[in-house]
């Protein structure tokens, strides 16, 4: 069974053309958000300083999923 942890923080990057993002949390961590993970929210694009909430797996500690902090999650 996989592990999610919910998370919150700032698009530090956002690569249109590939879709990848750099997120930096409140304690200054970055986290690589792959574009898969992009795509999966649903989202055409972020915003530099955009605040976003994204899961990260605990097993694998890879980015999973990433959404604009005030949008409601697909179910």
């Amino acid at each position: 069974m996989t592990t999610l942890r919910i998370m919150q923080g700032t698009v530090k990057s956002f690569d249109p053309g590939t879709r990848e993002t750099v997120v930096l949390t409140d304690d200054r961590r970055e986290w690589h958000v792959p574009a898969d993970a992009f795509a999966r929210s649903g989202l055409r694009a972020l915003t530099l300083g955009q605040r976003v909430k994204f899961r990260v797996d605990e097993g694998t500690e890879q980015v999973t999923y990433v959404n604009i902090l005030t949008l409601p999650d697909p179910e």
